[in-house]
């Protein structure tokens, strides 16, 4: 199988286009891992953590009430929590 330097950089394009955002909260080991997999991955994401960022109940407004941390949006498209999350990746061979 061949290399093909423009599939390289399209794919690598398209995954530093993706912009990840992690609703987090302190003590959360979900919310650690999926910091740590998007750090590994080299993707770019931003944390926003409950009592800091948000309240409880703009998080429950957001993402429904039996919402789990942490919760995980890609270019705006909510993905889920962690599991659903490293899916998706594994899913797209991101990771």
């Amino acid at each position: 199988r061949s290399f093909c330097f423009a599939n390289y950089r399209s794919v690598h394009f398209y995954l530093h286009t993706m912009n990840f955002t992690v609703y987090s909260k302190d003590g959360c080991p979900f919310c650690d891992k999926i910091i740590q997999i998007l750090k590994l991955g080299d993707f770019q994401y931003v944390e926003y953590k409950l009592d800091e960022h948000f309240s409880r109940f703009e998080f429950q407004e957001e993402f429904g009430g039996d919402a789990t941390f942490p919760q995980v949006t890609i270019n705006g498209h909510k993905m889920g929590g962690c599991t659903e999350t490293v899916k998706y990746l594994q899913e797209h061979n991101m990771v």
